[in-house]
């Protein structure tokens, strides 16, 4: 089973896929490491990354799902897929072992998590462009980033079965 945890900025992919990935006993990839130095630079400065951009980024994540995939390993991923053509990339039409998780929470939320969040080389600036283009998935386990990470992991498990 591949797991793709999906959202804007600040919706807690990271947090709660890790806590995911120690509750089923596997691996967890974050997305950020399979950016280019050019897409975290472009982030760091406040520019929205294009399609163009994403196209490498997203074959990278895709390579190491079908990794993990080949080896009948469960993994954990993060990624913000936030368009349909995005997810398209990342699974093909036809693998049921490959869900999407979308971490979804209101505006404010978000706002006031990337203003505490240190360290990322995300522009909160950019918050308002990902939320434009985020395109709601019809095939998504849909989750609200409101109750504690744990819970929410506890929630996501709890729909998979």
């Amino acid at each position: 089973m591949i797991l793709i945890l999906m959202g804007v900025s600040g919706s807690g992919k990271t947090t709660v896929g890790q806590l995911l990935a120690q509750k089923l006993g596997c691996g967890f990839s974050d997305a950020d490491v399979f950016h280019s130095e050019s897409n975290i630079a472009k982030m760091h400065n406040g520019i929205p990354l294009t399609d163009d951009d994403r196209w490498p980024w997203l074959a990278s994540i895709r390579a190491a799902i079908e990794d993990y995939r080949a080896r009948g390993i469960t993994h954990v991923f993060t990624c913000s897929a936030l368009k349909e053509i995005y997810r398209e990339k990342l699974a093909h039409a036809g693998e049921s072992d490959i869900h999407f998780v979308l971490l979804n929470g209101s505006v404010a939320l978000l706002q006031q998590r990337l203003a505490q969040r240190k360290g990322h080389f995300f522009d909160p600036h950019l918050l308002q462009s990902q939320i434009d283009i985020l395109e709601i998935p019809d095939n998504a386990i849909v989750v609200d980033i409101a109750p504690a990470p744990d819970e929410i992991a506890d929630e996501v498990l709890r729909r998979l079965k």
